[in-house]
Order: structure tokens, then sequence, then C-alpha cells
């Protein structure tokens, strides 16, 4: 499946970037963080796999890296201007994208490019499995700002597109065997623990910086059945992430690339919600 590079630009009101999902701005900040993730860590994800571009004989396999830092590219400038926002509404997103891309810039001097490459294909299942979540089940977005809504749909969707493209690369430059598979898995335990850390530190840092920005105990009551009930994303999401461990496992053994057919809907509707323009 090949990625495309989708010149997209969201309608974002400023004003509800606080408060944009529709259950309120403790599950809000929850996604603010993870937004708050993404420019350095696409970037590491870019440069991690054209690291070993020149490896990579199969000219399908390079049309689909091309596709793939395309979008990456187009995820990191829109959370960009999505994360501005945050900043502009009083939120310490400067900061906290400065202290990530310290522990990006440390892991990338000191970690071997074949961790890092490793680390990519353990970030890339999270955002697919996070991603599917949302897809198969649209309560999870919700009747949410337009705006907001349709940008996390958009990148939802290209991460399924380019779900297997760093795994592909991996497994293209490195042998099959017990070390492939120590590698692999290794990063992905040492990712789990250091990604959900810095995902609830951010998450911490954005409620106490908004903490007069609703009724607290009904907002961490209503995150808490968002991310841990039965229907919650981690019981939702355990199976897929345990499967990872699978020594034959690939991304797409959950063929799930029936929801790419929204995509040219979504695009259409980006498209016109877009603000005309009227000339005197």
């Amino acid at each position: 499946m090949l990625p495309i590079r989708r010149d997209l630009r969201f309608t974002l009101p400023a004003d509800r970037a606080k408060n944009w999902h529709e259950q309120g701005s403790h599950v809000t900040h929850f996604f603010n963080a993870l937004s708050l993730l993404f420019p350095a860590g696409e970037q590491f994800f870019i440069d991690s796999v054209r690291y070993y571009r020149d490896r990579i004989n199969d000219p399908k396999l390079n049309e689909e890296i091309r596709g793939f830092i395309g979008q990456e590219a187009m995820h990191s400038r829109e959370h960009i201007r999505y994360n501005d926002l945050l900043q502009s509404a009083g939120l310490p997103a400067r900061t906290l994208d400065r202290r990530l891309q310290a522990i990006v810039d440390f892991q990338k001097k000191w970690a071997p490019a074949s961790f890092n490459l490793a680390v990519t294909v353990a970030l890339e299942h999270y955002t697919a499995i996070l991603a599917e979540l949302m897809l198969s089940d649209p309560s999870r977005i919700g009747d949410s700002v337009e705006g907001y809504r349709q940008m996390w749909t958009w990148h939802a969707l290209e991460e399924t597109e380019h779900k297997s493209v760093s795994f592909d690369v991996f497994n293209a430059v490195f042998k099959p065997g017990p070390k492939r598979y120590l590698i692999r898995t290794g990063a992905m335990l040492c990712t789990t623990v250091i990604f959900w850390q810095v995902v609830f530190g951010f998450h911490v840092r954005l409620l106490i910086a908004d903490r007069h920005g609703g009724h607290h105990l009904r907002g961490l009551w209503r995150v808490t059945k968002f991310l841990f009930s039965s229907r919650g994303v981690f019981p939702q999401i355990a199976r897929s992430w345990l499967d990872f461990f699978r020594p034959g496992f690939h991304p797409w053994d959950q063929d799930n690339r029936a929801h790419l057919q929204r995509i040219d809907g979504l695009v259409e509707a980006i498209e016109n919600a877009k603000p005309s323009v009227t000339t005197d």
C-alpha cells in the first residue's frame, strides 16, 4: 500500500484548544498531550527510516518510504500549528516540546541507529493500534469540535496507511533470527515505559496549567473511564500490543485497510471547511 502525502490544513478554533473533545477538558488534554509528542517524534521517525534508505533495494518499499516521510512531515507541520494554539491558550506547550526534544536528541546521539529504528517500529505500532481504536469506534472522538475531530481522524487514517513501512525497513536491513526479534521486542518494552511516562507527565502538566478549566472531579472520572474502564483505551489495545511480541508478527496481520475508504470523503470535507477568500 503506497502512502500518499496530503497537504491539508485544518480549521482549529483557538478558543476551543483547551476543551474541544465532547467529553470535556480532561479528555481533551489527553489528546493534547499526544499532540505535543508529534513534532519531535515524527522527525525522529523520519530520521530513523531515512538512515537506512540507501540499503533498500526494493523499488516498492522505496516508494513507500517516500510517502511515509511525506506524510510524517505533514503531521509534524500540522501538530506544530495545533501546539502553537495550546501555547497561546496559556499552556506550557513550548516548554514541554523542548523537554521532549532533549530526550530525543539524547536518544539519537547515544543509541545505535538499529535501536532507533526499532523504537520507531514500536512507536508506529502504538500509533497504528490507537488509530485502529479511534477509527473502528467513532465514540472515541464523538461529536467533538469539527476541525480537531477532522485532524485526528486524518492523522489516524494516514498512520494506518503507512503502518508497516518502518517495520518493513527494519526487516529488510536486519537478518532474520533471534537478534532481530530481541531488538524489536526489547525496544517495545523500553518504549512502552518511556512513552507513557512522557504522555502522562505531559497530561498532568496540562491539567495543572488549566486548573480553572472545568469540574476536576467529574473530569478526572471521565478521563479515567475513557482510558481504563473495560471499554477504555488500555484494555482495548492490550491484545494488539501483545500481538507485537509474536515472532512472526507483521502490522498487516490486522487487515484494517477498509478504513482507508474514508480518506477521500474526509479530504473533501476538509477542503470544503476552508474559509472562502473574497476579493473587492
